[in-house]
């Protein structure tokens, strides 16, 4: 297993930080915020993602994708961590396509994934209905009514849903099974509610009642619907790690280029020394988060059987370094650090945020000790 990258992926890489940064910098975020912005996203942007093949990144060439994997997507997600891109590729490009990927029939495939690869429309997962991450706890019910469903239920915190075309909400069918179900939001009983999230971007909760689906409705090329979302969450927090890892180096870089320019009592303040262990003791951290997902993109790209430990590891090594990075930049920032003229508050939030989703720190530990044997 190799750490570098092909030219190919190193290609990729550089053509995202050139575009992210002209595109799509943290002053784009900035002014989705101050203006409101209902779906939390631009998007123009998203459809020259899809000019450009980015949204097709795990999608087979047949059904308009490039396919280069989830390493591939990874690197663009990290590019997306450093300037704090808000589009919605972790949630169409990499859990919808990977959902409908692994569970859509052939019809389903020929129907979605083109959509999502050109960027023509948005998808979005509908899966937590609680505070917090906890993809058990799925109340949501989907019963036969004829020779199709009925969906029940509320969802909370979709990310991307108030800009979505269409969703895929998971629910639990007449038997106990989990089912994932393609679902249009503008179906009769489907109500969406805009929120706001730290980071400034605009998630919404979700609520279906009595709402009438197609037999083909149910992604069902595979039968075992809790195996098909483990999946698809794990390729989500392989691919959201990497951009965690973005805002971990950026926030750091930040701060390093700060603590070199900013003078007190007559000297630059990077010439402390217990700013220079901070940073030092930083700098290990960022590097360790940097291995583990590598590690765990590569393995969900060559072994996927044996990525799932890999995959906690590193979101929550990530977690917990966007974090702290995060957080120490503020402090290393000092009191401007906490002003909204700074940028370095917005990645602050949004380590908090994406910590959160998919799963924290605590979560993954956790994770890690149950496949270890523990």
């Amino acid at each position: 297993m190799s750490y570098l990258y092909s030219e190919e992926e190193q290609m990729l890489r550089d053509s995202a930080k050139a575009f992210l940064e002209e595109k799509s910098p943290v002053s784009e975020l900035r002014r989705l915020r101050d203006e409101g912005c209902k779906d939390g996203f631009r998007h123009a942007v998203w459809k020259e993602m899809g000019d450009m093949g980015w949204n097709g990144i795990v999608i087979p060439e047949e059904y308009g994708g490039v396919d280069m994997g989830y390493t591939a997507a990874g690197l663009i997600l990290w590019e997306m961590g450093r300037t704090l891109a808000a589009t919605p590729f972790l949630s169409s490009s990499i859990l919808c396509a990977t959902a409908l990927r692994l569970g859509g029939t052939d019809d389903q495939k020929a129907a979605h994934l083109p959509q999502i690869a050109s960027g023509d429309k948005v998808y979005a997962l509908a899966l937590d209905e609680k505070a917090r991450h906890d993809a058990s706890a799925i109340e949501t019910t989907a019963t036969k009514d004829g020779n199709g469903f009925k969906l029940n239920g509320k969802k909370r915190f979709v990310v991307c849903g108030n800009g979505a075309d269409m969703l895929i909400v998971a629910a639990k069918m007449d038997d106990g099974k989990l089912g994932l179900f393609l679902v249009d939001p503008k179906t009769d009983g489907v109500e969406r509610q805009l929120r706001r999230s730290v980071d400034s971007h605009a998630p919404a909760d979700i609520n279906f009642d009595d709402v009438k689906l197609d037999g083909d409705a149910l992604l069902s090329e595979t039968e075992d619907g809790d195996a098909l979302l483990e999946t698809v969450l794990d390729a989500g927090r392989a691919c959201l790690a990497a951009e965690q890892l973005g805002v971990a180096e950026e926030a750091f870089t930040r701060t390093l280029d700060y603590i070199k320019e900013r003078e007190q009592f007559g000297q630059k303040i990077g010439s402390f020394q217990g700013l220079q262990h901070r940073a030092a003791h930083l700098l290990t951290e960022v590097e360790m988060a940097q291995s583990l997902v590598v590690k765990a993109l590569r393995q969900l790209d060559e072994s996927p059987s044996q990525a799932g430990l890999w995959i906690a590891a590193a979101k929550a090594k990530a977690t917990k370094v966007a974090r702290l990075s995060a957080s120490e930049a503020i402090q290393m920032h000092g009191g401007v650090g906490m002003t909204d003229e700074y940028d370095i508050g917005f990645f602050y939030k949004r380590a908090q945020a994406a910590g959160e989703f998919l799963g924290d720190d605590a979560w993954g530990a956790a994770r890690v000790a149950q496949l270890s044997g523990y």
